[in-house]
């Protein structure tokens, strides 16, 4: 569903993004990094929003350069910050994103009421957005981003700022559409979330991909004999250095 081919992004001297070759299924695909690392970065490519200096893009077999419209017609997409129109209601929010994406009136409808309903704002649909609660603007962003039902969705730290209902909601509702035959790309930085949810992880380090498998391939590579995510991200990242430190400040 999503293939990316030797994806390398240059901003002068600065190599964001290295030589970065995925292929992903229906799954649901968790990307990891520190802040820096080159996720957004990764992402913006993946879906047309900035252009690579090298390397091929292909979404559900249409490549994003040669054939844009086709491409992006297949995912949806949550950026980090998701910009809303909050003079807009809910409902006549995710009908300007269903005329965006051509999706049929009568289609368009239904569509709508089932995204409501999933995401339990039925009773507030007809309220301002400005009005909305963090989690409830994200429960929106994710609604528009799901009105032409696309087979492939990206999300670009989907969590940050929830509280723990609506990260189990949200995490509820991913598992569900990997189920339905949807791919979803997650980038996150907090490890916990990952390691619960995702069918496989990639670790991007400086621009590198450094890792790429299930928790058990990963586990396999590590040198530690008893090893979670969070062990596996710092001994590949070189975050152990902190350990170091803050044996010093004990000793000393």
């Amino acid at each position: 569903m999503i293939e990316a081919i030797e994806l390398t992004k240059k901003y002068g001297n600065l190599l964001a993004v290295n030589n970065l070759n995925l292929n992903i299924g229906n799954e649901l695909f968790g990307f990891l990094g520190a802040n820096g690392a080159g996720k957004t970065t990764t992402i913006k490519m993946m879906t047309g929003l900035i252009k690579p200096t090298k390397g091929t893009v292909k979404i559900c077999g249409f490549d994003l350069q040669k054939e844009p419209v086709k491409a992006k017609s297949k995912f949806g997409l949550i950026p980090d910050n998701p910009y809303l129109y909050e003079k807009l209601t809910c409902i006549e929010f995710l009908n300007f994103m269903g005329n965006l994406y051509r999706v049929d009136g009568n289609s368009l409808k239904k569509r709508i009421n089932n995204l409501i309903e999933l995401f339990d704002i039925k009773g507030r649909a007809s309220d301002l957005i400005e009005t909305y609660s963090h989690g409830m603007k994200q429960k929106v962003a994710l609604a528009g981003a799901l009105i032409h039902n696309p087979e492939v969705l990206f999300l670009d730290e989907p969590t940050a700022g929830l509280d723990p209902k609506s990260t189990r909601i949200l995490k509820d509702i991913l598992k569900g559409l990997v189920k339905e035959g949807v791919t979803v790309f997650m980038s996150t930085h907090i490890l916990e979330i990952a390691e619960a949810m995702c069918d496989r992880v990639g670790i991007i380090n400086k621009g590198e991909l450094v890792a790429c498998g299930t928790m058990n391939e990963l586990k396999a590579k590590s040198k530690k004999e008893e090893k979670n995510l969070e062990d596996i991200f710092l001994e590949l990242t070189g975050g152990n250095e902190y350990a170091d430190v803050l044996k010093y400040l004990k000793e000393s």
